[in-house]
């Protein structure tokens, strides 16, 4: 990279040779957080007050214009940082998953080993080995497939970037319906195989580990997991088409996402449907354990459980989030400024709320929030203060009104880091 005196020039030699290329999980987690330290350390400089030039500073307005105009180039260098972090992130992923996957392996290995001290290795151990085996060589199949994507965890990764709660669910309730179905089958496969299975009576005792009525719960459980995310991932999808939700991609995935908001808040809904499922897939398996040649058999209560803490969960997905709202428009006034109507070159002061989408309070998507004023948009200044910004917020927008607005009635909209805007707000313009 030749130095061009642009920020990241050199990032690959700079540090004492530390590798900051982007290109590796290393260089780009070192390039990250030099590119962040940079633009923490301009914005508090900009906060107090300092590397403003003496030029621009007679006049506030093209101050603050120069000052939005230099944190957004950093943040923009954050956000390409942070991209290639994501990239190199996500390759490095794979061998994560394939590792967690084949450690559980080895877990079970164990631990049934341990258990076999006092009895003896039986078919039911070695069926429980097999049937974690075949699910653990698709998982790997999977995550080379998806290399590039988060390896193992690419199908649980929505749209957004973020981990989806539902469908992690629903590839819980799979994966544990898998292996017990695996599991009693090898048993029953080997147990046919002897001569005391060629009986009649010993054939029925061996297919009533299959009857409706032991697994019907079962299965209803894996149904009701799999359908939740199917309308969960078509109400998202929808809400977000007709702009009554507003998606923002995250920097990356992380398992938090599980049990948090969009914003990284804690979720009630996604808590207790996480705890809900994973308490009633943890007495399945424990069923399948005391039982290993029959398929789990769950009390219909749980069953129920289940539907009402996803019946909470869709509840929650249909009516969270909401368009931005414009709720009035005020001329921002100084101290010591007499009360006037609005003229073009004033600022003006807009409040509502949603403007900064939950997971857009980066600078770089901050800077995307602009205003439409009549037919001009204007962009939303970032106006720095110590540890972040006062403008823009998510209920007030102060931007100024350019002498390219037509005097006269206007409308005024805001339109988000989303990409949604809200209904027009009528203003008067005088010359």
């Amino acid at each position: 990279m030749a130095g061009t005196g642009e920020p990241g020039d050199g990032a690959e030699r700079a540090g004492g040779g530390e590798c900051r290329c982007g290109r590796c999980p290393h260089g780009a987690r070192a390039g990250h957080r030099q590119a962040v330290a940079a633009f923490v350390a301009l914005r508090e400089d900009f906060a107090a007050g300092r590397g403003v030039p003496a030029g621009l500073a007679r006049s506030a307005g093209a101050a603050r214009q120069w000052v939005s105009d230099e944190l957004t180039l950093s943040a923009r260098e954050v956000a390409q940082r942070r991209a290639a972090g994501k990239t190199a992130w996500l390759a490095a992923l794979r061998w994560r998953t394939v590792l967690a996957v084949w450690g559980a392996v080895v877990a079970l290995l164990l631990g049934q080993a341990l258990t076999a001290l006092g009895t003896g290795w039986t078919v039911a151990r070695t069926a429980g080995l097999l049937a974690a085996v075949v699910p653990a060589l698709g998982l790997t199949a999977a995550a080379w497939r998806h290399r590039a994507h988060g390896g193992a965890l690419a199908p649980l990764i929505g749209e957004d970037g973020r981990l989806s709660t539902s469908r992690t669910v629903a590839a819980g309730w799979a994966t544990a319906v898998l292996y017990a179905v695996l599991t009693v089958a090898v048993q029953q496969a080997t147990a046919t195989a002897t001569a005391t299975a060629t009986a009649p009576g010993e054939r029925r005792r061996l297919l009533q580990g299959w009857a409706l009525e032991r697994s019907g719960a079962l299965l209803v459980a894996l149904a009701v997991g799999c359908a939740v995310a199917v309308v969960a991932h078509g109400l998202v999808a929808s809400r977000v088409r007709s702009g009554r939700l507003q998606k923002v991609p995250a920097e990356r995935p992380r398992a938090a996402d599980l049990l948090a908001d969009d914003a990284g808040r804690g979720s009630l809904l996604d808590v207790q449907y996480v705890l809900v499922n994973a308490a009633v897939l943890g007495c399945a398996l424990v069923r399948l354990a005391g039982r290993p040649a029959q398929l789990p058999q769950l009390p219909w209560g749980l069953v129920v459980l289940l539907v009402l803490s996803a019946a909470t969960y869709l509840a929650g997905k249909a009516m969270s989030g909401g368009r931005p709202v414009i709720l009035s428009v005020v001329r921002s006034r100084e101290l010591g400024d007499l009360a006037a109507p609005v003229r073009t070159g004033d600022d003006i002061e807009i409040r509502g709320a949603g403007f900064v989408p939950p997971g857009a309070g980066t600078p770089d998507r901050l800077a995307r929030t602009v205003v439409r004023i009549g037919d001009v948009h204007v962009p939303v200044p970032l106006v720095p203060v110590a540890g972040g910004f006062a403008n823009p917020t998510d209920g007030v927008l102060t931007v100024p009104v350019p002498v390219d607005v037509e005097p006269g009635r206007v409308e005024v909209r805001v339109v988000t880091a989303a990409g949604v805007e809200t209904d027009g707000y009528p203003i008067d313009v005088l010359d």
